[in-house]
């Protein structure tokens, strides 16, 4: 068989459709790539290999990924009898599995993919680094001494190192796009309520959440998010529909784009992150189109984060509670790391009104923000792309936003993330694409956002930027 390390999705499908490799011999593949590799990263908290082997011996989906192993992220994507702990040690220890599925599980199966186990993931997925109190932390596989991010980076360690083409990821303010610009990966986080997260929920996060991958490639990228888009029936809302499928949009020209490029910053940016915008910037004129600087209104108003604050804190006691009745007994504060002890407590003295005018203040700064991708706001033309960097810094050593103590680590994790969330709570796509690296070989991302249901331009111009930089030679020093 084809050696198919570092063969994208698309590709490792293909394989099984002209025979010349065997869903089997993809999963065993995989397998001995996981169990070689994974020991250096801690990425995989928990795996299903003899399940995989025997479903990839039956009678699979004859969906265009028939075969290729992907990971489960340990946050959602519930699989019926199978255990989603969300980084916490208490659902670990009791063993507790979900009575159904996800439709997100649903439709990666009928995709054709195969779950070869759980990416390791921070408690409740509410920071940007992966050191749970519940599992070792994952490693960064450019350096083993830093950050894969989070919430997302036990998946995102994982498709970096090569362990598999594709991994299910999660973003409520930045957990694909971040990880994405750590590991070197394509982090496309779609537009909100492309990706049901039914039956069990209509939406979390005052609808900030959604679900995707991380990839390798832009064009799988494209074809996943195609895959998983259908709405479910009850859903609260559901994304515009696309023109065509993402999968056309892979190699079809960019057109002449009007692009702002971040001009504004909430502090000193790093040297490395704003080469890596200018160098962006410079590509996309390469491709036809017109750059200039620009900032959105509103893109750093501290009552933004105030307000997405309140929301999430919220949801966090929503989500103990539902995990308290699973359980059949309470949750303990020395059960939980302290940001998610505080988040409880923030949330349990909250009021209905007090949330409510959180979600309302929200909503007021969301139609701030929209009107630079308006074309009445902007003398007759909106902006179609927004190029920010992804994160504020090239990925940190681990323990570091712990170090200076509990007060400072949610400052440093501001200070880190200021570009994410923001289009989390607009609801609009964004992407992440591997443009940059340091001096010292760590990766550095630089994220696109385009308007609300308009993924299509995020695809043509993120293949368009594949093709004019590529990115998918350059491997890991840890890795398969």
């Amino acid at each position: 068989m084809t050696d198919t390390t570092w063969l994208d999705a698309t590709a490792q499908a293909e394989l099984v459709r002209s025979g010349e490799a065997s869903p089997a011999e993809l999963v065993e593949a995989a397998i001995e790539r996981i169990e070689r590799v994974d020991p250096q990263l801690d990425a995989v908290i928990r795996d299903r290999f003899d399940q995989a082997r025997e479903e990839a011996a039956g009678e699979l989906p004859d969906g265009p990924f028939r075969g290729v192993p992907m990971l489960l992220k340990d946050l959602g994507c519930h699989v019926a009898g199978e255990a989603t702990n969300y980084g916490t040690s208490y659902l670990r220890d009791a063993g507790v599995t979900w009575p159904t599925d996800s439709d997100l599980a649903r439709q990666f199966r009928a995709a054709g993919f195969l779950f070869l186990g759980r990416t390791n993931v921070p408690e409740f997925g509410t920071t940007i680094t992966t050191e749970p109190a519940a599992h070792r932390p994952t490693r960064n596989p450019w350096n083993p001494a830093h950050s894969a991010g989070g919430s997302s980076g036990g998946s995102a360690a994982a498709v970096a190192a090569g362990m598999v083409p594709i991994a299910h990821a999660s973003d409520g303010g930045g957990s694909i796009r971040i990880p994405s610009s750590e590991c070197a990966l394509v982090g496309l986080k779609p537009t909100r309520a492309r990706v049901s997260h039914g039956p069990d929920v209509g939406e979390s996060w005052a609808g900030a959440t959604t679900d995707g991958v991380v990839t390798r490639t832009v064009r799988d990228a494209a074809a996943v998010l195609d895959l998983i888009s259908a709405p479910m029936p009850g859903d609260p809302y559901v994304a515009p529909p696309l023109p065509r499928p993402l999968s056309q949009e892979v190699g079809a020209p960019v057109g002449r784009l009007r692009v702002g490029l971040l001009d504004t910053e909430p502090g000193e940016p790093s040297p490395d992150c704003r080469t890596a915008v200018d160098r962006a910037g410079q590509l996309l004129e390469q491709v036809g189109c017109s750059v200039e600087p620009a900032t959105p209104d509103g893109m750093f108003d501290e009552q933004f984060m105030r307000s997405f604050g309140a929301t999430i804190a919220a949801d966090i006691a929503l989500e103990l509670a539902d995990h308290e009745r699973l359980l059949g007994r309470p949750v303990r504060d020395d059960e939980l790391e302290p940001r998610n002890a505080a988040y409880r407590a923030m949330g349990q003295r909250m009021s209905s009104a007090d949330y409510l005018a959180a979600r309302a203040r929200l909503g007021a700064w969301a139609r701030r923000m929209a009107a630079f991708w308006t074309p009445a706001a902007q003398d007759g033309r909106g902006f179609d792309l927004l190029v920010t960097p992804t994160v504020g810094a090239p990925p940190p050593e681990l323990g570091w936003f712990a170090a200076a103590g509990p007060e400072q680590e949610g400052r440093r994790v501001g200070g880190f993330m200021p570009y994410t969330a923001q289009f989390n709570v607009t609801g609009q796509p964004a992407i992440s694409l591997p443009l940059h690296w340091t001096a010292d070989g760590l990766p550095v991302g630089v994220q696109l956002v385009a308007a609300f249901g308009r993924e299509d331009v995020l695809v043509r111009v993120a293949a368009a930027l594949e093709q004019a930089a590529p990115w998918a030679d350059r491997r890991p020093p840890v890795s398969a």
